[in-house]
């Protein structure tokens, strides 16, 4: 069955749609011909997904994912059949500062979502988890067979999360599976605590980038369409034939590529043709996080038959160019407010 096939007139889910992954897993899934249904809690006018006009082309449901009547008759109405679970508390700094908030809406939010799968009978559900679960390893690259870990409560969110679609899976045999992604970036992610987009706008501007670590962190980085592609790769999965034998399980999706902070840095710089010496302000423990992570993606390999299709230098050249004319218009915006 190719994709087309499979997504063609297929009523999907996405919650998170508005987000950055959501954004372009959204757009992907009404090229591929699919039904699309965005879970909304804040609306952004200002977001991509708006941007883009997306809300135009699917059916926006708007409220919260912890509320267990509205996700059960949202997708009882709609006739869902395939779930995309995007929708968390995603920034790290955030999730430090605010474990409780970032509790309910990661955890909660899954549970509540996957016993709406399970009343309404779903074809497919994949959870995003995060290769932070993991929390720390002395071996790399982390496989899907190494023990969660998590210390902080980003990750501690992630595993349990993680774990409660494991739990729905083999308890209840809905067809639901976990990603674990490394860090994904590209066009479209306007947040600049992120080194990524930081970097890219502050050599853009001609300013000096600012590394909050010592940048000696090391992780592996990845284009936002290898990840579409991976996650849409395991739906069309969960929905066929082999859908049972993978229930339960996780997947990783990563490069095999690690860097550290410092070297993406000087990649990005090196890509805008700017000369500029990035600030380092050292602040390692300050942080609380692992000095060193990166995900062995065989797995999916093997069993999905994906694979990354961008070098970490064409995966940053394609995002400059989309910064580019954005940063542009934001100047031109603000010059004339």
């Amino acid at each position: 069955m190719t994709s087309g096939a499979h997504w063609q007139n297929r009523e999907v889910l996405v919650t998170g749609a508005t987000g950055f992954l959501g954004t372009w897993m959204t757009h992907e899934l009404l090229r591929r011909g699919a039904r699309v249904v965005a879970l909304v809690r804040d609306w952004n006018g200002a977001s991509n997904f708006a941007r883009m006009g997306l809300d135009k082309q699917v059916t926006v449901a708007h409220g919260d994912l912890v509320e267990p009547h509205l996700v059960e008759r949202v997708m009882a109405r709609y006739g869902i059949q395939t779930v995309i679970h995007l929708a968390a508390e995603a920034i790290v700094g955030a999730a430090q500062k605010s474990a409780a908030s970032t509790f309910v809406s990661n955890i909660q939010g899954t549970w509540v979502l996957l016993e709406a799968c399970k009343t309404v009978g779903v074809e497919a559900c994949v959870v995003a988890s995060s290769d932070k679960a993991y929390g720390h390893h002395e071996e790399l690259p982390y496989t899907e067979s190494f023990a969660l870990k998590p210390m902080f409560p980003y990750e501690t969110s992630k595993a349990c999360a993680d774990m409660i679609t494991q739990c729905y899976a083999h308890s209840y045999g809905v067809r639901t599976a976990v990603t674990r992604c490394g860090n994904i970036y590209g066009g479209g992610d306007v947040n600049c605590s992120r080194i990524v987009p930081g970097t890219i706008k502050s050599a853009l501007q001609n300013e000096r980038p600012i590394i909050r670590s010592d940048g000696t962190f090391i992780r592996d980085y990845i284009y936002v369409d290898d990840i579409v592609a991976g996650y849409l790769s395991l739906a069309e999965h969960l929905g066929g034939p082999s859908g049972k034998e993978i229930a339960g399980q996780a997947f990783n999706f990563g490069t095999a590529t690690p860097v550290s902070v410092l070297e993406l840095t000087h990649k990005i710089i090196a890509l805008t043709g700017k000369s500029l010496t990035p600030e380092i302000l050292g602040k390692r423990r300050e942080l609380k996080e692992i000095l060193e992570q990166h995900v062995g993606s065989q797995k999916a390999a093997q069993i999905l038959g994906w694979k990354p299709k961008h070098s970490l230098e064409d995966g940053l050249k394609k995002s400059i160019a989309w910064y580019e004319p954005y940063l542009r218009n934001q100047e031109h915006a603000e010059r004339h407010a």
